[in-house]
């Protein structure tokens, strides 16, 4: 496969490469991190005004219907300046979710909301540790309402709404998981920020007693449709994880060729020449497998799923890698608060469990190919 972005999917790249230099700098993501805010609401107003959060949603719901590839580059950019706002779960799972499941009604009402910005968006899947899976879900959805635990929520506590998964029946099979559509504002829901790793990436547990609900798509097709929307999600964070490894590897590179050490730049040295080219092979095998799950994204081809997984695999491993070796590069500096390799080894531990762990991407990966070659 030849694949490429359009020089006009470049110059979008280009653009939102220098808004988001210059509207996210270190210092908005610092700010965020150290508690001043939950999120950058002056960047996501911003987002929304450039037509970033809309990018892919259809013009007749308020988007600019442009398509899955640029959004692609503008995750990208993203991840590179690791910005503090609730991107990925409005955009790549909420939005995702709706498009794919939602009624006529549903987009005109929350998908130009999402364009604009007025509303943020989130998937309320994980019940504790563990990875995605039906048997994981045990939060009721009956007669109109959900009841039960979240945890973590990507973005719960700032969220408007949330997609949730939860149980329709007690038979222990794919099809009693439906999907429903929360308004978190609403009576019979409580919620609670969690600490974690990357505070500049906010999570929450959300408490569920008898909360109003609307369905989202059939009842008995929650699981699958969730299927889809997390294959979409990985392709999508994926990008945003290669953004963050090449700007990490930037870090260190530079880095090498400034620091001076025994009368000669640590870049002349073997060994950390060496982290470097690592790093360096690590992201471009990464982005290659991206634009794999880009090209299968934008088509909707039959190799979505494992591309997917292929892509969320290698940017993930990519992104860890590049963090760490970063750190690595800028010796004991690079373990200060005030240098920012942190902020980027923080978000790659963030990311790599957001959408479930390595190892269960990996089975996904194994799984698929198997399924495919069998077929």
């Amino acid at each position: 496969m030849n694949f490429e972005f359009s020089d006009d999917q470049k110059q979008l790249r280009d653009q939102a490469r220098r808004y988001l230099a210059e509207h996210s700098p270190p210092k908005a993501v610092r700010a965020v991190l150290e508690g001043e805010a939950a999120y950058d609401k002056a960047l996501w107003k911003g987002l929304a005004e450039m037509g970033f959060l809309g990018v892919a949603i259809p013009e007749e719901f308020g988007g600019a219907g442009a398509g899955h590839l640029e959004l692609c580059v503008i995750a990208e950019e993203i991840g590179r300046v690791l910005a503090p706002v609730p991107f990925a779960s409005s955009i790549y799972l909420a939005a995702e979710a709706i498009m794919l499941a939602g009624s006529d009604a549903q987009k005109k009402k929350w998908l130009p909301k999402i364009a604009s910005g007025e509303a943020i968006g989130t998937l309320a899947l994980f019940e504790g540790a563990g990875n995605p899976s039906p048997k994981g879900i045990n939060v009721s959805g009956a007669l109109g309402t959900v009841s039960g635990t979240k945890k973590p929520v990507a973005d719960g506590a700032i969220a408007d709404f949330a997609i949730v998964a939860a149980r329709t029946a007690s038979t222990g099979r794919e099809t009693d998981i439906g999907l429903f559509i929360v308004e978190l504002d609403g009576p019979g829901v409580t919620r609670t920020a969690l600490s974690n790793i990357d505070p500049a990436h906010g999570q929450a547990e959300i408490v569920f007693d008898k909360a109003k609900a609307e369905p989202l798509g059939a009842a008995d097709e929650g699981w699958s449709i969730l299927t889809r929307v997390l294959d979409r999600a990985a392709v999508l964070m994926a990008f945003e994880q290669v953004g963050g490894a090449d700007r990490a590897l930037e870090m260190g590179r530079d880095y090498a060729l400034e620091r001076v050490a025994f009368g000669r730049p640590i870049g002349s040295f073997q060994a950390v020449k060496h982290l470097l080219a690592d790093m360096y092979v690590s992201a471009t095998l990464a982005r290659s497998n991206c634009y794999y799950g880009a090209w299968a994204l934008s088509t909707d081809a039959g190799e979505l799923a494992e591309a997917a997984a292929g892509a969320r695999v290698s940017a993930t491993q990519a992104f860890l890698h590049c963090a760490k070796n970063n750190n690595q590069v800028h010796g004991g500096m690079g373990f200060t608060w005030e240098f920012d390799c942190h902020l980027y080894y923080r978000r790659a531990n963030a990311l790599a469990l957001a959408l479930g762990s390595l190892s269960y991407w990996e089975n996904q990966l194994i799984d698929r190919m198997r399924l495919r070659n069998a077929s």
